[in-house]
């Protein structure tokens, strides 16, 4: 008899390359391994969970998927050369396309859960595939099936954004290292506490509630 887990929790980052990003990069670099950090020791904390992570970097040149449902405890670091920002920002079709190859890729699951972590620090501009309404009805059908979003802004309105894409969970960022270092902190307190109420056996709506108000 094999020893699985019972509780595969999947971590979706889709993550702005922009060219406004550029400044902020080293703080972002550091804040990703230190989120990759984080997700392996929920593993190791709740033995019952199981983690994946999907990243997904976009600009209006590309947009990539540097990890593809990787295994947490099998991850490297990103690097300098893996994150160049440049170009414009097509914020919808990144979800739009990433949303719907991870319900692909969980559609025949039962027991699982879907962080969705959203880092821009502009509008939309440049998206040819997927509308603002479109990306809307897919959160929308996600969320019932008890996936959960946040979004983390900068340089825009972004209650406002979030708000336009359903996701109630959202918070606001400056485009400079310091206030991307906090924000990767509450980030980290916010998953822990996430992590911690779904070992519990809570819902995804009551492991949500809050993210962003933890100690």
């Amino acid at each position: 008899m094999t020893n699985t887990p019972e509780h595969q929790i999947f971590n979706l980052i889709i993550l702005d390359e922009s060219g406004s990003m550029e400044p902020i990069k080293p703080a972002l670099l550091t804040g990703f391994h230190e989120m990759v950090q984080t997700i392996r020791g929920a593993q190791a904390l709740y033995p019952g969970q199981q983690h994946f992570i999907t990243l997904v970097t976009f600009n209006g040149l590309a947009i990539r998927t540097l990890l593809d449902k990787q295994q947490v405890d099998m991850l490297q670091p990103m690097t300098d050369q893996q994150y160049q920002p440049d170009a414009s920002t097509p914020l919808y079709d990144a979800m739009g396309r990433s949303l719907m190859r991870l319900e692909w890729q969980t559609e025949q699951l039962t027991d699982y859960s879907v962080l969705v972590s959203i880092m821009t620090d502009g509008q939309e501009n440049a998206s040819r595939e997927f509308s603002g309404s479109a990306v809307r009805a897919l959160v929308d059908r996600l969320t019932k099936l008890g996936w959960s979003f946040t979004y983390m802004g900068a340089n825009h309105d972004v209650e406002r954004t979030a708000s336009s894409l359903s996701i109630p969970s959202s918070l606001r960022f400056e485009n400079s290292q310091a206030s991307v270092r906090d924000i990767f902190d509450k980030d980290r307190k916010g998953r822990m506490a996430y992590y911690d109420k779904k070992s519990k056996g809570m819902s995804s709506r009551q492991a949500e509630e809050g993210f962003w108000e933890q100690p």
